[in-house]
């Protein structure tokens, strides 16, 4: 990340349902624009944390013309947020309901969300329960039918599960993991995603979430039927909603993201030029797409 990404927010604690510490991250902007317009809150994808929004969140909160309050927050057993003792509670509804928990406790009534991979299902499980919530939605990478190339390739590096000796590995590490998919990535990036995925312990960069979600995907059998999500998807109809596909992904293909606008005729389609699975939401023009979207909700 940039130098400065422990900066621009104030960090908070806040107690989940089973009392659980979470870490949010709060990007604030300015009194008289926060209450005149809907904060932004960030929901990072399975193995992520909030670190992958740092700089668009600062982008957002620090915008001259229209700036938004922005949260960010680790899920349970992610970056900062504490692991969960039951490993069973790694599980979309559990991590729904500690959303709502975290805008309760920031008096949140509504807000425009952004879900990048699993972050996006969760919102799913909101679109189902309390689309009262939903301002607006922006779906990084993620749709109601996840494909099977995807889900494999995701298994496939967790399995490899290989651990870095330095930062230079763990850039390596990325990049093969990810180069044929993001062709976009500057060195500067690599470095930046190696920094946002990693914490530092005893010097080293290591895998910042509790191994058992990883487990969770290491496990799973892609020759099972996937449940799709296309009844929790309707809760969306009456709600903006845009929809960032990476146009190298696996995990959401250009079929899918067709049948989302279908069912969905008011649906924005941003394509990340040069990305997979899942965009960088700082990068390049995604930024100005994101905020011509967000202006004047």
């Amino acid at each position: 990340m940039r130098s400065d990404d422990e900066s621009g927010f104030l960090a908070r604690t806040i107690a989940a349902g089973d009392g659980l510490k979470l870490y949010v991250r709060d990007y604030a902007c300015s009194e008289a624009t926060a209450h005149n317009r809907p904060p932004v809150f960030c929901l990072p994808g399975l193995t992520r944390n909030s670190r992958d929004f740092h700089q668009l969140a600062l982008l957002l909160s620090q915008d001259s013309l229209d700036p938004h309050r922005v949260i960010t927050l680790d899920a349970r057993g992610r970056g900062l947020s504490e692991r969960d003792p039951d490993k069973s509670h790694y599980n979309l509804a559990v991590e729904a309901q500690d959303v709502l928990t975290v805008c309760a406790a920031l008096d949140i009534s509504q807000a425009i969300f952004i879900g990048t991979s699993r972050g996006g299902l969760v919102l799913h499980m909101i679109a189902a329960s309390r689309p009262d919530i939903l301002k607006a939605v922006i779906l990084n990478d993620i749709g109601p039918l996840l494909e099977r190339n995807g889900l494999a390739d995701i298994r496939d590096y967790l399995n490899r599960d290989k651990k870095p000796a330095n930062w230079s590995e763990a850039v390596e590490i990325l990049r093969e993991n990810h180069g044929n998919a993001f062709a976009a990535l500057a060195e500067d990036d690599w470095q930046d995603m190696a920094r946002a995925i990693y914490a530092v312990v005893d010097e080293k960069p290591v895998a910042d979430y509790d191994p058992a979600i990883a487990l969770q995907m290491q496990a799973l059998d892609l020759d099972a039927p996937i449940p799709d999500l296309w009844a929790q998807f309707q809760g969306f109809q009456d709600i903006p909603l845009m929809v960032i596909r990476g146009e190298n992904s696996k995990l959401l293909t250009q079929s899918t993201t067709d049948e989302m606008a279908r069912r969905h005729p008011g649906i924005v389609v941003k394509i990340a030029d040069g990305q997979g699975h899942a965009p960088i939401l700082h990068l390049g023009d995604i930024p100005k797409a994101i905020g011509a979207f967000i202006s004047g909700l």
